[in-house]
């Protein structure tokens, strides 16, 4: 296994200062992340004019529309704290980023959240009907095992490769982001305490964090409980972060520039951080899980940069 380097009092610190430094090395690396996953879905991805055609049309149409690719940046960020080569990350980036737009399919359907607008563009059963955005969110699914059993870039040893593929079905699973969802539907028009809007969020958002950065570690090698405990941690707080930002954004956000309808929870009475806590409340909670995800790579060196920069971007973003 790679060591993290040994940290230093310039990687020991959570200050904000401290991590602005670096901020123009992760708008690079954001943006290399994205050719790299953009490049890779589309070799993986059947073509548009293969049969079924109007299938594939449609995975592609949501696989390949944007977004921020939170979850790939993750898998990337994490093995190159480990001196993985990002090639050999590919495989797994694309598939966790197909579960994850697998589920924007599904979340988006009328029986589920039924939204019409994602990432800027008509959601897939308005673009495709519903019909053909249920099989295409099928399809994705079973793509993104196919690519962590067969892809012959991924140098990882075997036993990893069966836990990559263990950890992306334990995370999408009925414990993870599907049990989530099932949560999330029978929570509308429901107050819930704290503690079970964090459980909720857990699985239907933070379940596929972590997983990507597990995915992103065992690319690299890594099997060391305790740098994996450390890992784990992290995920867990920049995943209930990210869901707090996102609940700011659907109070806060324009609708043309986060690219989903805005103020579509309190259209549906859903439970949110901005319902239980306030909006200036949900912004301390997620800074708060922000410090504490920094505070977990405290031991990891300058190599964990990128993922301290991620955390603090996952808190600011306006998308």
């Amino acid at each position: 296994m790679t060591e993290p380097r040994p940290v230093t009092s310039a990687t020991a610190t959570t200050n904000e200062p401290e991590l602005a430094e670096n901020f123009g090395q992760l708008a690079d690396f954001i943006a290399l992340s994205r050719e790299r996953i953009e490049r890779a879905l589309d070799l993986w991805l059947p073509r548009a004019d293969v049969v079924p055609a109007d299938l594939h049309s449609a995975m592609r149409y949501s696989a390949l529309a944007g977004g921020k690719y939170v979850r790939p940046l993750l898998v990337y960020a994490t093995g190159r704290a480990f001196g993985a080569d990002l090639a050999t990350l590919d495989g797994p980036a694309c598939a966790v980023e197909l579960i994850h737009a697998y589920s924007l399919i599904h979340d988006d359907l009328p029986a589920m959240d039924n939204d019409d607008l994602r990432r800027g563009k008509p959601t897939c059963h308005i673009a495709y009907g519903e019909a053909l955005a249920i099989l295409a969110g099928d399809a994705l699914q079973a793509l993104s095992f196919h690519i962590l059993a067969v892809d012959p870039a991924l140098l990882a040893p075997l036993a990893l490769r069966l836990r990559m593929i263990d950890t992306l079905a334990q995370a999408s699973s009925s414990t993870g982001m599907a049990g989530g969802q099932a949560i999330d539907l029978g929570a509308v028009g429901n107050v819930l305490a704290l503690a079970d809007l964090e459980d909720m969020h857990l699985r239907k958002t933070g379940a596929l964090i972590r997983a990507s950065v597990e995915l992103g570690a065992f690319g690299a090698a890594i099997d060391d409980d305790a740098v994996l405990r450390k890992l784990r941690a992290y995920a867990r707080c920049i995943g209930l972060a990210f869901q707090i930002r996102d609940d700011i954004l659907d109070v806060e956000g324009d609708t043309a520039i986060i690219g989903k309808t805005q103020g579509a929870d309190l259209r549906d009475n859903k439970p949110t951080y901005c319902s239980l806590l306030g909006v200036e409340g949900a912004r301390a909670r997620a800074e708060a899980l922000h410090e504490e995800a920094v505070a977990q790579l405290s031991s990891f060196g300058r190599d964990a940069d990128l993922l301290r920069n991620i955390s603090a971007y996952i808190v600011r973003r306006i998308r």
